[in-house]
């Protein structure tokens, strides 16, 4: 089997397609980072939108729970 290259320049001159290769291999590269920034960052805002909604979900709760009046004794059976 034979190497495709004989040497590094040659293989990052890719064969006089360099600019079109290399950049093409930027370009992929940098979608993903975006696509993985934007992935993250989303992630981060869901987990804090439920985080706060759980936490207001539990005042309510809470609210309701000193706002119910007891029911006296006397009403009990």
């Amino acid at each position: 089997m034979n190497a495709a290259f004989s040497s590094w320049p040659a293989f990052l001159a890719m064969g006089g397609y360099a600019f079109y290769v290399w950049l093409a291999v930027a370009v992929t590269l940098l979608s993903l980072a975006a696509l993985l920034g934007h992935t993250l960052v989303a992630r981060r805002q869901l987990l804090r939108a439920i985080r706060r909604q759980q936490a207001r979900a539990e005042r309510m709760r809470q609210g309701a729970l000193r706002a119910t009046p007891a029911i006296p004794p006397e009403k009990v059976q």
